[in-house]
């Protein structure tokens, strides 16, 4: 399967900029970013030591003045490298956010990503409603979920936007709910909706990893490293070291993202 493999969940920064935002990350964490300088040189090699071929790409907004500059970045990144698929972002606080996700679209990007708890808003946010109903159907939306040092993204904020949004396409970044995994469960084992494996398998441990990749369903998660706060390459190792099946194994390094981005 060398090649095919696609990691859901990857940030590229401009080269001249990577350096300060891998720092920012690695401050909001309290963690050091050892995986890698969060350039897109950096991305392609971890790919090529792991085996890894695909990628989707993304980044998010702090602020609202930030939104057009970083779609246009991912998006001229993918016209660059055709094994990135782009999402772009968004900002609750920005002006006419609808807007903005036509002109993405119009980019080629092909879903969306927010960090709620570094862009300071609720999931289950109104504002951010009419977002979430101009993209259901059409756009897969990846949410950063889980922290238990805030409550923006705790998943039973996500919990509601699934309920009220049944159409919506959506992953659950670190198994639904990094450092509250089992309380993600509690919330989403029957709800319907994705998750990626990214800065969680070391957490978890590979035993309780399997047991919730087999208690969701395999056919519900995404392989998923998070560059550069890991190495791709690292991850996938830590992934294929998981007591999964063969099938297990193709479903989540490839089959179900290509299913979330319409491959």
């Amino acid at each position: 399967m060398s090649g095919d493999i696609i990691d859901f969940h990857t940030h590229i920064y401009p080269e001249k900029i990577a350096a300060k935002a891998v720092a920012s990350i690695g401050e909001f964490y309290n963690v050091g970013m050892a995986g890698g300088d969060g350039t897109i040189d950096g991305l392609l090699e971890s790919g090529r030591r792991g085996g890894i071929g695909r990628f989707v790409v993304f980044s998010a907004a702090a602020i609202p003045g930030q939104v057009q500059a970083i779609n246009d970045y991912i998006a001229s990144a993918c016209c660059e490298h055709s094994q990135f698929t782009g999402f772009g972002t968004l900002h609750k606080d920005m002006e006419n956010p609808l807007d903005e996700i036509e002109r993405l679209i119009g980019l080629g990007l092909k879903g969306l990503k927010f960090h709620p708890d570094m862009q300071r808003f609720n999931i289950d946010d109104e504002a951010m409603m009419d977002i979430y109903a101009s993209i259901e159907g059409r756009l897969p939306v990846i949410f950063h979920t889980g922290d238990y040092r805030y409550s923006f993204s705790h998943p039973s904020r996500l919990a509601r936007v699934l309920d009220n949004f049944p159409k919506l396409c959506v992953v659950a970044a670190h198994f639904g709910g990094w450092s509250v995994f089992d309380i993600a469960y509690d919330y989403f084992h029957n709800r319907r909706c994705f998750f990626d494996v990214s800065s969680s398998l070391s957490f978890i441990g590979t035993r309780r990893a399997a047991e919730l990749i087999r208690a969701y369903g395999a056919e519900r998660f995404l392989f998923g490293s998070d560059y550069p706060m890991w190495d791709p390459a690292a991850c996938l190792a830590e992934f294929m070291s998981l007591d999964l099946s063969d099938s297990e194994r193709e479903l989540i390094l490839r089959k179900n993202a290509e299913r979330v981005i319409g491959v």
